[in-house]
C-alpha cells in the first residue's frame, strides 16, 4: 500500500467517522439538536435515551457501520497488511469522538470502536458485546457495559498476544490503547456512578 493510498484513506476514513448520525437524526426526523437533550452525547445511547428504541437502534447500527466498513475494506483489499488497519480504525473512532462537522465534539467512540473490532477480531469483540448486554442488562448502566467491555477486550488479546504466535501485536496495543481511551472518555460517567447519579437506560 502506498503512502498516498494510505494516505487518502485515512482522510476518507477519518470523514466517515465523524458523521454524526445522532444530530443527523434528530435534526431530520424530530427536528432537535440531541446535544440539547439528555446527556447532551452525539451517541446511540443518548438518541436511545430521548427518542426511544428504534432510533437508538438504527443510530447505533449506523455508528458501528462507521467503523468497520473502512477496516473491513482494507483487509479485503491488502489481506497481509497488519498497522494500516488498525490505523484507519484509529482515524475512525477520532472521527467520531472529534467529529470535524460539530467543532470536533463527538461521542464517546463505543459503538465506532465496535465496529473496528468487528473486522479487525470478530471473535473477541463478540465476546465483548456479551459482556457489554450482560452487564447493562442486570445493572442498567450502559456506560458501565461499556467500560467492562473494554476491559474485557484487554483481557482477551492479552491472552492472545502471550498464547498465540500469529496474533497481530498491532492490534494487542491498539486494544490498550482504546481501552484506556473509553475509560478516559467516560469520567463523567464514572463520577456519577460514583455520586450515584448516572442514568440507567429504559427501553421503550
Amino acid at each position: 500500500m502506498t503512502i498516498l493510498a494510505l494516505s487518502i484513506s485515512l482522510v476518507l476514513t477519518y470523514i466517515i467517522g465523524s458523521i454524526p448520525f445522532a444530530y443527523i437524526y434528530g435534526k431530520i426526523f424530530r427536528k432537535i439538536d440531541i446535544r440539547e437533550h439528555g446527556s447532551g452525547n452525539v451517541g446511540a445511547t443518548n438518541v436511545l435515551r430521548v427518542f426511544g428504541t428504534k432510533a437508538g437502534i438504527i443510530v447505533l447500527l449506523l455508528d458501528i457501520l462507521k467503523g468497520f466498513i473502512p477496516v473491513f475494506i482494507i483487509t479485503i483489499i491488502y489481506p497481509q497488511t497488519q498497522w494500516q488497519p488498525v490505523l484507519l480504525g484509529i482515524f475512525a473512532i477520532l472521527g467520531h469522538t472529534f467529529t470535524i462537522f460539530l467543532k470536533f465534539k463527538g461521542g464517546r467512540g463505543v459503538a465506532t470502536s465496535a465496529g473496528v473490532f468487528l473486522a479487525l477480531s470478530p471473535y473477541t469483540i463478540t465476546a465483548a458485546i456479551l459482556i457489554f448486554l450482560l452487564v447493562v442488562a442486570v445493572t442498567k448502566y450502559v456506560s458501565l457495559g461499556s467500560m467492562f467491555a473494554a476491559i474485557f477486550l484487554v483481557i482477551a488479546h492479552t491472552i492472545f498476544f502471550l498464547l498465540c504466535e500469529s496474533s497481530n501485536p498491532y492490534i494487542f496495543y491498539f486494544t490498550l490503547l482504546l481501552s484506556f481511551f473509553i475509560i478516559y472518555k467516560h469520567k463523567p460517567n464514572i463520577k456519577r456512578l460514583i455520586n450515584g447519579t448516572e442514568n440507567k437506560i429504559k427501553f421503550k
